[in-house]
């Protein structure tokens, strides 16, 4: 039992070995899926959640309240799809936001770009010129939105578990890879990975409550004990520690749930 995560390019043949992995091992796969849980639990609009994990701020901008609200609300929903384990997932980043879950397994899906332009002039239709400009982009907006979520480079090798080029190697050399991978004895769901899971969860359902209230907070959570992070004013403090006792009542699994204000938030929340 494991949770494989996936990343890859546009028309790197990453989703193509993340259903046959799923299909090999009886896991859920899951992308888009994802963004519709998210839309009808937040009431939001697809086109509003996916404007934000695509649409990366320049240099001279912050990432906005509202994009950081529809991300969070991303992350929650992703995170509680997750709990169910057995999951493979093909998509934006997951595996950073997963960093501390020992039982993932996390591996880069990568292509030769002339093996890339060839699949998207045939799927698409689109002379070549076209399809390398389309690829150049859609790599640097993802590299862009990736470094200023999560402040790393998606292309880092050193950020997976496993990186292979589909190339010499083929789709089902890869999948014969990483389901030898995730059956291995590291990648096992565990007592201990799995309440680190549900802590995860716990913390993106929070913080997506109260950032839906307009609260700018980071969120931590072990073993169901919570603490809130926040750099607001004292009265700002005073109205989310009133909502934080509620919250108490509103989700389950929270033994403990505290506010801290003025501090330096720790490198592990979220």
């Amino acid at each position: 039992m494991s949770i494989i995560t996936i990343s890859r390019g546009s028309y790197s043949k990453g989703k193509e070995v993340a259903e046959k992995v799923a299909g090999q091992l009886g896991y859920e796969c899951i992308s888009r899926e994802v963004i519709i849980e998210a839309s009808e639990r937040f009431k939001v609009s697809e086109a509003k959640l996916i404007k934000a994990i695509h649409d990366a701020p320049s240099i001279f901008e912050r990432i906005s309240q509202d994009k950081k609200t529809f991300i969070t609300y991303i992350q929650s929903a992703f995170t509680s799809r997750l709990k169910r384990d057995n999951i493979v997932y093909h998509g934006l980043a997951g595996h950073l936001l997963l960093k501390g879950i020992p039982h993932v397994l996390k591996i880069r899906i990568i292509a030769e770009m002339k093996d890339r332009i060839a699949t998207e002039v045939e799927r698409e239709n689109i002379n070549e010129k076209h399809a390398r400009l389309f690829l150049l982009k859609d790599d640097k907006a993802r590299r862009k939105w990736t470094k200023s979520l999560y402040g790393v480079d998606p292309w880092d090798s050193s950020l997976y578990d496993l990186v292979i080029h589909i190339h010499k190697l083929t789709v089902d050399n890869a999948v014969d890879f990483i389901c030898q991978a995730a059956t291995s004895e590291q990648f096992k769901t565990t007592e201990i990975s799995r309440q680190k899971m549900e802590d995860l969860a716990l913390a993106c359902q929070i913080k997506a409550a109260l950032l839906e209230q307009n609260f700018d907070v980071s969120v931590i959570s072990e073993y169901g004990n919570v603490l809130v992070y926040t750099k607001a004013s004292d009265r700002s403090v005073y109205k989310l520690e009133k909502r934080v006792k509620t919250l108490s009542r509103e989700i389950e699994g929270i033994n403990n749930l505290e506010v801290r204000s003025g501090m330096q938030f720790p490198p592990d929340v979220i």
